[in-house]
């Protein structure tokens, strides 16, 4: 569904996240994977932040995100492409939240040999956006750790099953207390997270800061924020640093609408991105229509290049 609720308007630390970053695959900032056209398999290296591209599956190709590269270079402009969205529905006859893709996102997933495989060939890590559904279920209200983690088996057995590089989490349109499920509680999301990391300790998860589960990141001792690679704004057309126990060059205080966020605050974001030395740019709808020119907004400031645009 089209998310209405998404608002418009780099040492220590260094290694720390190189470290965790090769072990989910991503290369760290200062020297992030990309791969452009007539690659022969190894992808071409650029230097700065990663770039994050959000695809809306209900109009627009995953493929969109391979089509963007550096003109300096070569690189691919966008590291982590995001299917958006599956979602996270409530069954009322088993009382339980389940895993489920709308007939885009499981076309997508039926077809990642020529979706996903051409991305993640270029060295593009693809992850599984999981967003609520109105109808109850969310990431906060887990009514206990077994079903919480019964919830974490079915992403980790998506992931695995077709292939793909992670799950980023999104706690919007939950509608908490529908179908008499409960409200947001203490564990539910820490016992989520923390499940899926042990089932999925090489893999991306990812953060999209926004709603109860976000704010929700402590419980018995367990602080699940290192537990994320990455967190990102979710204000389209602003800067705020997600307060999640990450260093910084795994998160995303910059948030763009491709198109819409206007192009003079797309470039100031990107400028304050790199000079005050945030590891990631999210933007969000990746579209089919050719925005180089307003990609390279961004891309000068964080690489010094322009943006190629191949078919």
């Amino acid at each position: 569904m089209v998310k209405f609720g998404r608002i418009n308007a780099r040492s220590a630390a260094l290694a720390l996240l190189a470290a965790a970053t090769l072990a989910a695959g991503v290369t760290a900032p200062g020297a992030a994977a990309s791969g452009g056209a007539g690659d022969s398999g190894a992808p071409r290296a650029k230097n700065g932040p990663i770039s994050v591209a959000y695809v809306e599956v209900n109009n627009n190709s995953m493929l969109n995100v391979g089509k963007y590269t550096l003109a300096n270079g070569g690189a691919n402009v966008f590291d982590i492409g995001v299917i958006f969205a599956a979602n996270i529905n409530y069954d009322t006859a088993k009382k339980a939240a389940y895993l489920h893709f709308n007939e885009n996102v499981q076309r997508v997933l039926d077809n990642v040999a020529t979706q996903v495989r051409p991305l993640q060939a270029k060295g593009i890590k693809v992850v599984l956006s999981v967003l609520g559904n109105h109808q109850g279920a969310g990431f906060a209200n887990f009514p206990s750790k077994a079903a919480a983690e019964a919830f974490a088996k079915q992403l980790s057995d998506a992931v695995t099953r077709y292939g793909l590089d992670g799950i980023d989490f999104d706690d919007e349109y939950a509608k908490y207390g529908e179908n008499g499920t409960g409200q947001p509680n203490a564990s539910s999301f820490v016992h989520l997270v923390t499940a899926l990391r042990n089932t999925l300790p090489n893999k991306i998860i990812s953060l999209y800061n926004i709603g109860p589960a976000a704010s929700r990141l402590s419980y018995g001792g367990v602080h699940i924020g290192t537990k994320f690679n990455y967190a990102w704004n979710p204000y389209y057309g602003t800067w705020g640093v997600p307060n999640v126990g990450l260093p910084k060059e795994r998160l995303s205080p910059a948030a763009v609408e491709i198109g819409r966020t206007a192009a003079s605050t797309t470039a100031s974001l990107a400028r304050r991105t790199k000079s005050e030395g945030y590891g990631v740019f999210l933007t969000y709808n990746l579209g089919a229509a050719d925005s180089a020119g307003y990609i390279s907004g961004f891309t000068r400031e964080l690489y010094g290049s322009e943006t190629r645009y191949t078919r």
